[in-house]
């Protein structure tokens, strides 16, 4: 029922049919289907569109299956500021539509809009009452447009590949500038690139096929398996039989528990009897104590004799001890003596190789004695006599031909000089050819920027058409997800709306009833408040004519009391 009769109050949906979360959701990405009685609130009507509302709403009995369309709920701010945003968004470039332009109405009649706006819509849309309708048709346009276009780009031809225009243009200066080899190996390299593009885009969409094959195995898994009441009813079963074992375990537990309870009695027991023999033997020792004090033999002789005993057996073990680290010493230092003898036997074989290698034309080489007591008889003094001499005689032979090699060294020199001016003359020439390929490369380097910048800006370009043409792929991936889903959902509640929207237009033409006999009521009550208020008026109007004339009476006898 309306409040008070207004015309601007609205029906509100009982609390079992609207959701209390209905305001957190987000409109946009609820894929649900709103029932009719949520409908009522968007498109209520004045009390004076009640009768145009009930009799232009199509009945679900004996009609088809109407258009289906993602209808959200646009009663709260929440849903309408969304709707409000998409349909911001679509506008936001720059639209221009050719005239003449149909009638509001031809354009929904012709996109079969599944809502109705009235003229009282159109002609006030700001309105509290015309707006959610205006704005469900509003985002349900858009969304049409949106997946009208997305499916006009997805049947476009691709452009022309940048790749393919970059090789063009190489292979076409190549041929100007008539480099033939350069021609055919960017033509190599190019076929080869195609061919690797081919086989990673037949490789992707293999990847791709199973990756469908999977996702529809895990499909068919998910929907062969077990509901959730099923899972929750098995992980129930399976709690309570671990619950079950663990009270048996309990249970044995506790049993063990008693067992081991009467064992620890039965062994403080067996305890206080080890103790009760303790101090009996603690006793019998006394007695054999105070027996040996009693006896003729002194103790402490006893003692001191052991002790003596016990030190001259620890003198004989030190005395043992000491002979065999003199021995172990002995043997090392032999060992270390041995070594120190093949090493210098090594360096005097190294001293005679060495020479041997120098020949200085003497027959001599060092001998070592094994049996000498020093250093001097280990080596002998002939070394002395017979290697000095030879070796004055190498030093001086060294000197003549140092003298030689410097007289060939400055003859070098001069030859080196004289190398050196042909190397100046020959240098000057290169840095003439060097400042001609100086130029070249400048040259080269101007061309290599030019070609770079046209590769950087062919590269921005497929960057930004690889872009769009991810984030179209991308849109039309999710409006095909949000169809399936929407499809399914539509199909599972549109028996229900089709049940409830009966029920619906009979609670409504019931309301519809009980609003018409209140506002006669309400109507009968105001003609008797408005006539009896009419009788009260004549009364008042009569009472203040009567005081007007007692009034001027007054007036005239107070004039001749005066006079």
């Amino acid at each position: 029922m309306r409040r008070g009769g207004g015309g601007g109050g609205r029906r509100l949906p009982k609390s079992s049919l609207a959701p209390s979360a209905a305001s957190d959701r987000t409109p946009l990405l609820d894929p649900h289907v709103l029932h009719p009685r949520n409908l009522d609130l968007a498109f209520s009507r004045r009390d004076s569109d009640a009768a145009s509302l009930c009799s232009s709403r199509p009945s679900s009995i004996g009609t088809g299956p109407s258009f289906a369309a993602p209808v959200t709920n646009f009663s709260d701010r929440a849903s309408q500021a969304a709707a409000l945003r998409v349909v911001n968004a679509y506008l936001a470039p720059a639209v221009s539509l050719r005239p003449p332009l149909p009638s509001a109405k031809d354009i929904v009649a012709a996109f079969r809009c599944p809502f109705k706006l009235t003229r009282s819509a159109l002609k006030a849309p700001g309105t509290p009452h015309s707006w959610p309708p205006l704005l469900s048709v509003l985002y349900w346009l858009t969304l049409l447009v949106n997946s009208s276009e997305s499916g006009a780009g997805g049947d476009d031809s691709p452009a022309a590949s940048n790749d393919l225009m970059l090789y063009i243009t190489n292979s076409y200066s190549l041929f100007i500038s008539g480099d033939d080899d350069s021609v055919a190996s960017l033509d190599e390299e190019y076929s080869s690139k195609a061919r690797a593009h081919a086989q990673a885009a037949v490789e992707a969409s293999q990847a791709l096929e199973k990756e469908a094959l999977d996702l529809e195995s895990k499909r068919t898994k998910l929907t062969s398996g077990p509901s959730r009441l099923e899972a929750l009813q098995a992980e129930k079963e399976a709690l309570t039989a671990d619950v079950e074992k663990f009270e048996a375990v309990v249970k044995s537990w506790t049993v063990k528990i008693q067992e081991k309870e009467e064992s620890s009695v039965h062994l403080e027991k067996e305890l206080e009897a080890k103790l009760m023999d303790q101090q009996r033997i603690a006793a019998e020792n006394e007695e054999l104590m105070k027996k040996v004090d009693a006896q003729v033999v002194n103790v402490r002789d006893v003692d001191r004799m052991q002790r003596e005993i016990q030190s001259v057996e620890r003198d004989n073990v030190k005395l043992e001890n000491g002979n065999a680290t003199l021995e172990e010493k002995g043997w090392e230092l032999e060992a270390a003596v041995v070594g120190k003898l093949e090493e210098i036997e090594g360096l005097v074989e190294q001293c005679n190789q060495a020479l041997r290698k120098l020949k200085p034309g003497i027959d001599f080489q060092y001998m070592l004695n094994t049996k000498a007591s020093s250093p001097v008889e280990l080596l002998g003094t002939s070394y002395k006599t017979i290697m000095k001499p030879a070796l004055n005689s190498l030093a001086d032979e060294a000197r003549r031909i140092s003298i030689l090699k410097h007289d060939e060294s400055v003859e070098l020199e001069k030859q080196s000089q004289r190398n050196a001016k042909i190397l100046s003359e020959k240098k000057n020439h290169i840095s003439v050819c060097q400042t001609k390929t100086d130029e070249m490369v400048a040259r080269l380097d101007s061309l290599d920027v030019e070609i770079g910048n046209h590769v950087s800006r062919c590269k921005a370009d497929a960057r930004l058409m690889k872009d769009e043409l991810e984030k179209k792929d991308h849109h039309l991936s999710t409006v095909e997800k949000e169809s399936e889903e929407f499809l399914k959902i539509s199909e599972k509640k549109l028996e229900d709306a089709k049940r409830e929207t009966d029920e619906e237009i009979q609670m409504c033409a019931r309301e519809l009833l009980k609003l018409i006999d209140s506002v006669t009521e309400y109507k009968e009550f105001m003609e008797t408040s408005i006539s009896g208020m009419r009788k009260d008026l004549y009364e008042t109007v009569d009472d203040i004519s009567s005081l007007a004339s007692k009034a001027a009476s007054t007036r005239q006898t107070s004039a001749q009391f005066v006079m």
